[in-house]
């Protein structure tokens, strides 16, 4: 029997408004009606459909009539559905108000309408109380608090609805420090669930910071303070300005437009804004893109926009109405000394005089005066002071610094601490971009793609809170911050080193201008202009040596350490080059990192002629010594010695020496057709160290039969040294992370890595292994689909005398390594040094390949025949995997 046929007539009428009215609201949202607009009409059909149930409810159940339960209950919509912005899927939260007397009766309603309003499609979520239990629970549980707040009549008895109604209104402003803290606490809890950053890659529309919650909020802090909920009432209360009010509107209208689109095209609640999402979207709005900026960036910098505004008015409220204790408020007076006629210094904070406030706080230089002292007490700025900067902000629009203001910002940008929360308060404030030439540009703007964490602005001033920190590692890039003369030119890099992103032109070159101009407007001397342009346009050129070239060439670190000129900007590269990444995200910057750009460090200062602490040139003599005297033990020194001279630099100069030898040792005894594999966890890096020993001839192709085993076993490859050794043997070493462990792994995984790698190297068929897939949230599943850049292909044959360095640029996928270097293998040439760069969703893979030969790819055509194989490769292989 048809399901349909065994509803009630009120729930089949029912569920054919609530499909219709849907329909229709659809086709109205297609058309451009504001999200407000149709948030309400979904409201008044929901209410509608309740309504309708509800009366059906009361005639089937006897309970119809002037002496019925209508008269000892009342329906109360609450949370989203009473404030009347209900998206298309959302819930339908309904309070049964009853009269002690009328509680069975009440239950049995209740049990009914829950019955039907799921056979109609809707979920209800619904509570049974009296007005003294809701209030109660209102009035100890914050989470109930604030949706009970959000409360409107529907039907029923009015008196009973004003009795709860005006009693927990009064009350809760009677209760108001005790929900103030307890509303923070309860919302605090679910930022750190759903995103406590304003700036993350995928929000939730509704519950991260700068979302639709920031909005509910400020209403659920202003009934407990004020017993109003409405943004525009407590705007008349004084306690929202007015230009905060029509940040909230709009931010509101924004969202709620955004957020009806996704529950119509998902056909269900989603609140998610995943990298989908944002395409979607992006491309449903017709927003165009530049040259220099993706539609989908425009965006979610509108986004961004509507969300650090929400963020910042809801800040500035909640320090607004934050109550204060007696004790603080009689004693503060007590413990406050002038520092002139307008600036008091506090226990806790700076706070400013009326006159300041009215005259000064437009001034720049004035504001900085006050970071400036906010420095040297270690105290913060008090909120008053705060939102009368960041309300003539607002209305000001270029300024020109005086010499004050110049000096004052210099000096704030000379001392590390608390630098990088000053930087955060001056760019939320508006300060920071009357200032930094690019900053207006890049606030808000995203970078679209898995690596970057943060919009350009807020990942900018990351970087220096990053490089702040460095003033406690006991290492080199610690000593390396610590020592460092002056340190604001390295700061002010670090603020405009991405400044430059969102155009058709190089972000470096952008950026560079950039540093130039913002170098006149605070009149650095020519010198620091200069090395404060140098540190933005190369900011990249570190990284780029260190993991996509072979650091070991001389010629190459003598070309890098005469363009740098200077062991002081020196230090300042390697610093703000370890910096941009850890400003990227959390756990970016690993130790691995560090040491790789270290030794590039290390090896480039040697050239510029300083030696730093524990690198004695004599080490690697040392280590010579060493290896002559294990040859001599051996049976044939003669084959140890021509192997010895034969050890790459990056092998010698990395490898103790009893290790070296043992090694050796185990490559000449092997058979003709054999190998050995090694594995060994290095905790101090968290990674895995796979050497493997064979022969050149026996097992051609080696690289590419590692990489396919190493990858097979979820295994992702940091970098890969190939040594050929004398006498055509081959000493190969891959450094890898596992991917399904954390530290070191089980001894069973360390044997079955090293037992596949042998049989894939040894495998005469050459056959290619099979990939599992990795496991991946639904929203990176989603990007992987809709985001994929073009593989590109670059051959440069200008750093090395001896190679061709191929690098392909590409999509991540498991096997992706496999399939790259097993193309290169058909192509006939030889890979002496890898370098593998993988950025979540994006990789580099560096290549230095010679021909059959042994010599470096002149030929154009050639090299044209290299990047269109390659190319083919990694799409075909794409292709195959998606």
């Amino acid at each position: 029997m048809n399901s349909a046929l065994r509803l009630r007539p009120s729930v089949l009428k029912a569920k054919e408004t609530l499909a219709a009215g849907r329909e229709k609201l659809r086709l109205q949202h297609d058309q451009g009606s504001p999200g407000v607009q149709v948030c309400t009409r979904l409201t008044d059909l929901f209410d509608q459909i309740v309504l309708d149930i509800f009366d059906a409810a009361l005639v089937d159940l006897g309970e119809d009539g002037p002496n019925g339960l209508a008269s000892k209950i009342t329906l109360v919509p609450h949370g989203g559905y009473g404030r009347r912005d209900v998206a298309p899927y959302s819930d339908v939260d309904l309070m049964i108000l009853h009269h002690p007397s009328a509680f069975a009766r009440a239950a049995e309603l209740a049990k009914r309408m829950v019955q039907d309003m799921s056979d109609v499609g809707l979920v209800l979520g619904h509570s049974l109380r009296t007005p003294r239990q809701a209030i109660s629970l209102g009035l100890s549980d914050a989470t109930i608090f604030t949706s009970l707040a959000e409360n409107r009549y529907l039907t029923g008895s009015v008196s009973l609805f004003r009795t709860f109604a005006d009693q927990l209104r009064n009350r809760a402003v009677r209760r108001f420090r005790w929900l103030f803290f307890a509303i923070l606490q309860a919302r605090h809890s679910e930022r750190v669930q759903y995103g406590d950053a304003v700036y993350l890659l995928e929000p939730n529309l509704k519950r991260s910071r700068g979302g639709l919650r920031g909005v509910q909020l400020v209403r659920w802090l202003g009934f407990a303070k004020c017993g109003e909920v409405e943004i525009d009432s407590l705007s008349l209360l004084g306690v929202l300005s007015d230009r905060d009010r029509q940040i909230l509107r709009n931010a509101r209208n924004f969202f709620l437009q955004i957020r009806n689109e996704m529950h119509f095209h998902a056909g269900k609640s989603n609140d998610q804004l995943d990298r989908g999402e944002q395409l979607r979207l992006a491309d449903r709005y017709g927003y165009v893109g530049t040259k220099g900026m993706l539609p989908v960036e425009q965006f979610m910098q509108q986004y961004f926009v509507h969300s650090s505004g929400v963020r910042s008015v809801v800040s500035n409220f909640i320090e607004t109405i934050r109550p204060r204790s007696i004790l603080y408020r009689t004693l503060a007076p007590l413990m406050t000394h002038r520092v002139d006629r307008d600036i008091y210094v506090g226990p806790r904070v700076i706070s400013t005089s009326k006159r300041w406030k009215a005259e000064k706080s437009g001034h720049v230089s004035e504001i900085l005066r006050l970071m400036d002292l906010a420095n040297l007490y270690d105290r913060w700025i008090d909120h008053p002071t705060w939102e009368s900067i960041r309300l003539r902000m607002q209305t000001i629009g270029e300024i020109e610094l005086d010499d004050e203001g110049r000096k004052r910002f210099l000096s704030i940008m000379s001392h590390p601490p608390r630098l990088g929360e000053v930087l955060s308060r001056l760019n939320e404030l508006g300060v920071l971009e009357k200032i930094i030439t690019g900053m207006p540009h890049a606030k808000a703007l995203l970078q679209f793609n898995q690596y970057h964490k943060y919009t350009v602005d807020v990942h900018c001033i990351e970087t220096v809170r990053c490089a702040t920190k460095y003033q406690d590692r006991d290492d080199a890039l610690g000593e390396a911050y610590r020592s460092l003369r002056s340190k604001r030119i390295l700061h002010l890099a670090l603020l405009i080193h991405d400044l430059g992103k969102g155009f058709e032109e190089d972000h470096s070159d952008v950026g560079a201008r950039y540093a130039l101009e913002t170098a006149a407007k605070l009149q650095l001397t020519p010198r620091d202009a200069e090395s404060l342009r140098f540190l933005v346009q190369q900011h990249l050129v570190m990284s780029h040596l260190a993991f996509r070239r072979d650091t070991t060439d001389k010629d190459l670190v003598v070309r890098f350490a005469i363009d740098v000129g200077s062991p002081e900007l020196l230090k300042m590269l390697f610093v703000l080059t370890c910096a941009d990444f850890d400003g990227v995200g959390p756990g970016v910057l690993n130790d691995w990192k560090v040491r790789v750009l270290g030794e590039l460090y290390r090896a480039s200062m040697r050239h510029l002629g300083v030696e730093l602490e524990g690198e004695s040139s004599k080490r690697l003599q040392h280590k010579r010594e060493r290896l002559e005297q294990l040859a001599q033990k051996q049976k044939d020194p003669a084959w140890f010695r021509r192997q010895f001279h034969a050890l790459p630099p990056s092998y010698l100069n990395d490898t103790p020496a009893d290790r070296i030898a043992d090694e050796l040792a185990q490559l000449q005894k092997l058979p003709v057709e054999g190998a050995f594999v090694s594995t060994t966890y290095l905790a101090d890096h968290d990674v895995i160290e796979i050497t493997v020993g064979t022969h050149e001839q026996v097992v051609p192709g080696v690289f590419h039969r590692i990489a396919g085993a190493v990858s097979s076993l979820r295994m992702s490859i940091l970098s890969a040294e190939i040594n050929t050794l004398a006498d055509g043997l081959v000493l190969d070493r891959f450094y890898v992370i596992d991917q399904e462990s954390s530290g070191e792994p089980a001894a069973e995984r360390m044997d079955d890595l090293a037992t596949k790698i042998k049989k894939m190297v040894l495998d005469k068929n050459d056959a290619p292994p099979n990939f599992r897939s990795r496991w991946t949230s639904k929203a990176s599943r989603t990007a992987a689909h809709v985001q994929v850049l073009p593989t590109e292909v670059k051959i440069d044959n200008g750093t090395s005398e001896q190679f061709s360095i191929v690098e392909v640029f590409a999509h991540n996928r498991v096997g992706l390594l496999y399939a790259i270097s097993r193309a290169i293998f058909q192509l006939g040439l030889s890979v002496s040094i890898a370098k593998i760069a993988t950025h979540l969703d994006q990789v580099v893979d560096v290549f230095y390949v010679s021909d059959e030969a042994g010599e470096k790819i002149e030929d154009e055509q050639r090299l044209q025949e290299i990047r269109e194989h390659l190319i083919d490769a990694v799409d075909e292989f794409r292709a195959q995997n998606d």
